[in-house]
């Protein structure tokens, strides 16, 4: 049976750890049910103690105590000396030892899968962040923290689906690989298409996708995947990263706030049944309605000053140098440019409550369509809390020729080296063309908004295999 030269295709487990715990938790010190089942997992922790041996077993769902004894277990000679981290199968009768411990009394049992390295135990774990992210799979083993943090992101994942997919939307997919990088402002990864030859870009958003499909008469899509970004790596930040994009006909910016602000705050209460959680330490409630207040409202509000599109440039760049920020470079660049500087220095990372930041440059929102009502501004909001924005929203630009001019606008600054600029996108033009209505567009950042309901203080604990420096050779 423990031969590990002839390890067994399948084994037939027909319970859990933590569906046996949730069947059999009532039982009494000595109880026992006459039902045998199968149960199998990963041996965490042995200990022989004479004609008796103890292992805890654990699966996905929890862990549950192995009872084996001489009399009664096959081959338990070899059972007491099984390995941490050994796969192994075990079938017998569900008991409570005499101490009250609910356990599997082990008749028969197979060696499923032996490993060939030391495994952590639960008492050391790994204490080194790098090997953590580096090998999650062993991470996932020993820390029942890390566990609990990629099972929350994954309800949280699932319900955003069903929060949309109950309100109309649609789940789509768009493509990977773009000709054209564009519907963000960041640096792409470049790769080569061998068979025709061309270079494309690993998409930074798939906005422009989204609202093709929205011209194509689909009004509420959305998508939940993965954005490339060639940028720097942070406790915030990883090249490769997860966000939702949604889209929806006849709306605005304000009905995407109200989207944003319902669909976090069901889909976090979904994950971990409350809206109102701590982060690093601070009291954080997402329940709606979240604060709206205008970009020039806050910087006024953190740093004591009236700005706005007419304030020379020369004096917001003494601002943003006055509180502390780079005031170089980017010598093109207008007030807008400015006054969004100017907010991230002085009152992006003060925001602690759920925030809508209002109206933005057109500078700076070369997707976004004009304010009604603030020349030289558009209908754009970020979602703000905990001091990181969450996510990003505007009522969309739908005239062809507007746009083309923003794109040219956008590819004049790449002329000039600005590897984040857009570049000219042909096709979305022409789909402009046909005529887009109203549609507001709103995106969440999922790791982001991880990080904040499972308490984690860097992106990497929420992403399974981040991107890490290169490491060196296995041992």
């Amino acid at each position: 049976m423990s031969d590990s030269t002839n390890l067994p295709y399948t084994f037939n487990k027909d319970a859990s750890a933590g569906e046996l715990r949730e069947r059999f938790g009532g039982l009494g010190a000595g109880e026992e049910t006459g039902q045998r089942f199968s149960v199998a997992g990963r041996v965490m922790l042995i200990r022989r103690q004479g004609k008796l041996c103890f292992a805890t077993l654990a699966d996905q769902s929890g862990r549950i105590q192995l009872f084996a004894a001489l009399d009664a277990t096959s081959e338990f000679e070899e059972f007491s000396k099984l390995s941490l981290g050994h796969w192994i199968g075990a079938t017998g009768e569900v008991i409570a030892t005499r101490k009250g411990e609910l356990s599997v009394k082990v008749s028969t049992w197979q060696l499923l899968a032996p490993t060939r390295r030391p495994f952590p135990d639960k008492w050391h774990g790994l204490s080194d962040p790098d090997t953590r992210y580096r090998q999650r799979e062993l991470d996932l083993w020993v820390s029942e923290e890390t566990r609990q943090t990629f099972q929350i992101r994954t309800r949280l994942v699932s319900a955003m689906r069903r929060y949309l997919d109950d309100h109309g939307f649609m789940e789509v997919e768009t493509p990977m690989l773009h000709q054209v990088a564009g519907g963000a402002y960041a640096k792409p990864f470049v790769t080569h298409h061998n068979a025709l030859d061309r270079d494309l870009t690993l998409r930074i958003a798939p906005e422009l996708y989204l609202k093709r499909l929205v011209v194509g008469g689909f009004e509420r899509v959305y998508e939940i995947g993965r954005n490339f970004r060639n940028e720097g790596i942070s406790p915030r930040h990883q090249p490769e990263f997860t966000m939702l994009e949604a889209y929806q006909a006849y709306a605005d910016y304000r009905d995407m706030m109200a989207l944003t602000e319902t669909l976090v705050a069901a889909s976090v209460e979904a994950a971990i049944g409350t809206t109102k959680f701590t982060y690093m330490g601070r009291d954080l409630d997402l329940t709606p309605p979240w604060r709206r207040v205008s970009m020039v409202d806050l910087i006024e509000e953190y740093a004591n000053v009236r700005v706005d599109l007419n304030t020379p440039v020369e004096k917001l760049r003494a601002l943003v140098a006055e509180h502390g920020g780079a005031a170089e470079g980017d010598a093109g660049a207008g007030p807008g440019k400015w006054i969004v500087e100017l907010y991230e220095q002085v009152a992006e990372s003060n925001i602690w409550d759920p925030t809508f930041v209002m109206d933005y440059p057109k500078e700076v929102s070369p997707l976004s369509r004009d304010h009604r009502e603030l020349p030289g501004m558009v209908e754009r909001f970020e979602s703000v809390m905990a001091g990181r924005e969450l996510g990003n929203a505007f009522s969309e630009l739908t005239d062809p020729d507007e746009q083309r001019a923003r794109f040219e606008e956008q590819a004049a600054r790449k002329a000039a080296g600005d590897e984040e600029a857009m570049g000219i996108d042909e096709e979305y033009i022409r789909a402009l063309e046909y005529g887009l209505p109203g549609t507001g567009g709103m995106s969440v950042g999922i790791d982001r908004l991880v990080m904040l309901i499972t308490d984690s203080p860097n992106i990497r604990d929420v992403i399974a295999f981040p991107t890490l420096k290169a490491a060196p050779p296995p041992d």
